[in-house]
Order: C-alpha cells, then structure tokens, then sequence
C-alpha cells in the first residue's frame, strides 16, 4: 500500500509556499500564500470552494473536490477526496494538487495541518460578506493566473449586490425568520451572510441580536417573535418540507399571512456567485409578504 509520507515525497520537488514566490494573495486567516508559479492542479475542500474556483475562471484546473460538489455540472465529473468533514488524504495527495483551498472553520484542521507539513500550500476561505465573495474569487483568480474571467466576476456580482442595495434602501421593514437547519431548529444571526441578504432585502431578524452565528432556538421561540415572513431551505433543492412545521401553527403571523417561503439552499447557504440569484429571490419573497400586507387591508377595509 502507498503510504502518504511516500507519495508526498514523489509532489514536494513542486510545490512552494514562500514569500519569494511570483503570485501571492492573503487569505481569509490573514496569511499571505505565495506560489513560484500560478496553480495548476487545485484541490477544493468544500462545495463552495469548488464554486468560487469555477467562477474565478480556474475551473479547468481543478484535480479534487468533495462531497457535494454539485455545481457547476462539470464539477461532478473531478475526483472526490472524501467530505469536508473528512478528507482522504492519500488520495488527496496522490493527486498533486499545488494549491489546496481550505475553509477556515468546516474542515478537519488536523488533517490540513497535515497537508500544510508536506508542504502543500493551503489557501483558507471563509467569505462572511458580499464584498468577501467578491474579493475571494478575485484572490482566487490571482493565484490562478486567470484574472480576467476572475475579476470580470467578481464585478458582475458587486454590480448586482449594489442594485439590491439601491432598490431595497428605503423598503417597508419586515419582520423575518430563516431556518437554516431543521434537526436541531437553527437560525442565523445579523453577522452570518444570510443575515445581511435578509437586511440587504428589507427584512429585520428576529433573531438578529443572538451571539452565537448559527443559533439553536425553539419553536417556543419562534412563537414568540411571531415574524411576518418564514423562510426556509431544505434537504434538497425542491423539497419545501420544513415550511410544514409552521404551517401548522395558525397563530403565527407568515402562516396567516401565507408568507411561507422556500428558497433553494445551494443559492442562499453558499457564500459564491449564486448568492445574487439567491438574494434576488429572497428580496422577492419579502416583496410578496409586503403585498400581503395591502390584500389583506383592501380585504378589511374597517379594520386598524
């Protein structure tokens, strides 16, 4: 059986991680990574990973992916190397990649402290804003060699966040919550990426204030904040079975409101360039809520 610490030997002659390296980009733990040459063989660890080195233009060079990696189609056709959460680094390695996109907080830091120990360069991502996504794929795109398709990208995106923010400065505030995960019931908070398409839309957090990123919560809680709007993803990009859960509690004002919305995960839970087509659409969903708000007044004309 080929060993790790044997097939490492037979990629180390090329690879470099050096400040005299010709291509550098500071990555999102503030390290600086310098390549003698730009990528060639990328290995992406996470769906999203995978995304932003297709839309930086480098999707031709990429050798590895992992589970999930779903998008662009061509994506499905690279080699798995395990999951996120998981890595094979064997194959990982056996593999060749001279750069490997790491996310800062989803994988296994022993295992790309492994692969930083070889010698491997290892670009940490985790964008946590719309300019973050943008100034990814442009970093990305740096590193390889493939700014104009990259640059060109990042600026389509930019371009249609600015829109967004342009049309919706002045909206209506409406009160929302979004259900990130179903088992345990979890949200998200101001500061999570989510949380910004929902302020970007005109939309207020209910649960906006909590500490923690990705929040556990209730459905006591939910009942509590009683927002106008519920939206939800989903265990699939069609299957709306988690809105179920609200809509059998009358009492809430999304279910009397029918402001029950399903937004397709991939486009809001990802932070890529797909986070536009997904914050269109949820600026739409609020829109909707917000003319709910007229029927029902032009439905009730003697009520306050």
């Amino acid at each position: 059986m080929v060993t790790l610490k044997a097939v490492a030997t037979l990629v180390l002659a090329g690879l470099c991680q050096t400040a005299l390296g010709s291509v550098c980009a500071t990555d999102d733990r503030d390290r600086q990574v310098c390549l003698e040459q730009s990528a060639q063989r990328i290995a992406a660890l996470s769906p999203g990973a995978t995304e932003l080195v297709y839309a930086s233009g480098a999707g031709d060079k990429v050798v590895a992916v992992v589970a999930y990696s779903d998008y662009p189609p061509a994506a499905k056709k690279v080699a798995s190397v395990g999951s996120h959460t998981r890595l094979d680094l064997e194959r990982l390695v056996a593999l060749q990649p001279d750069l490997v996109i790491g996310w800062v907080t989803g994988n296994p830091q022993a295992q790309l402290a492994a692969l930083d120990e070889l010698g491997i360069p290892i670009f940490y991502i985790e964008p946590r804003s719309f300019d973050g996504v943008s100034s990814t794929i442009e970093r990305l795109a740096t590193l390889a060699g493939t700014e104009d398709e990259g640059f060109a990208e990042a600026r389509r995106f930019r371009e249609g966040i600015d829109e967004l923010v342009a049309r919706y400065r002045d909206a209506d505030p409406v009160p929302v919550f979004y259900q990130v995960w179903d088992e345990p019931l979890m949200t998200v908070n101001n500061q999570h990426l989510i949380g910004k398409v929902i302020s970007l839309c005109g939309g207020t957090n209910v649960f906006g204030d909590l500490e923690r990123l990705v929040p556990r919560i209730s459905d006591e809680a939910v009942l509590a904040a009683d927002p106008e709007a519920i939206l939800a993803g989903g265990m699939g990009e069609e299957n709306r079975q988690w809105l179920d859960r609200w809509a059998a509690f009358p009492q809430l004002a999304a279910t009397q409101q029918d402001n029950l919305y399903f937004v397709p995960p991939s486009l809001i839970q990802r932070p890529t360039p797909r986070l536009l087509q997904g914050s269109r659409l949820f600026c739409e969903k609020l829109d909707e809520a917000r003319a709910h708000r007229t029927s029902s007044a032009d439905a009730e004309p003697g009520q306050p």
